[in-house]
């Protein structure tokens, strides 16, 4: 499933609160690490063991209201929710940190 862009709180609300896990990858265009690993994310969207999670990304200086109700305080930020909770979170170019979190995120 590829990564989608959300591109507004509507949509991020109507996301969040959906019945399946949910895993967003809060970056910025200026940001080293989040370019670092982002093909790494887009490629994890395409494994099966995560067929049940969404995958979706928001540009931090783009979307500031998402970022501000996330609490982003870094970046890359990759947040879980599932049912409105935001219940995981990562930050930083971890790539078992991330994978270890999306193993997390499909067992929802």
């Amino acid at each position: 499933m590829p990564v989608a862009t959300i591109n507004s709180f509507e949509q991020f609300q109507n996301l969040i609160n959906g019945d399946k896990p949910i895993v967003i990858d809060l970056w910025a265009t200026w940001c080293g690490p989040c370019r670092f690993i982002s093909p790494i994310f887009e490629k994890m969207s395409d494994d099966a063991r995560f067929g049940n999670v969404g995958f979706y990304k928001v540009d931090v200086d783009e979307q500031e209201r998402i970022a501000q109700e996330v609490g982003v305080r870094a970046m890359p930020t990759f947040a879980v929710f599932y049912k409105g909770e935001k219940v995981d979170e990562l930050v930083g170019a971890n790539q078992g940190g991330l994978d270890a979190l999306l193993v997390k995120a499909a067992a929802l």
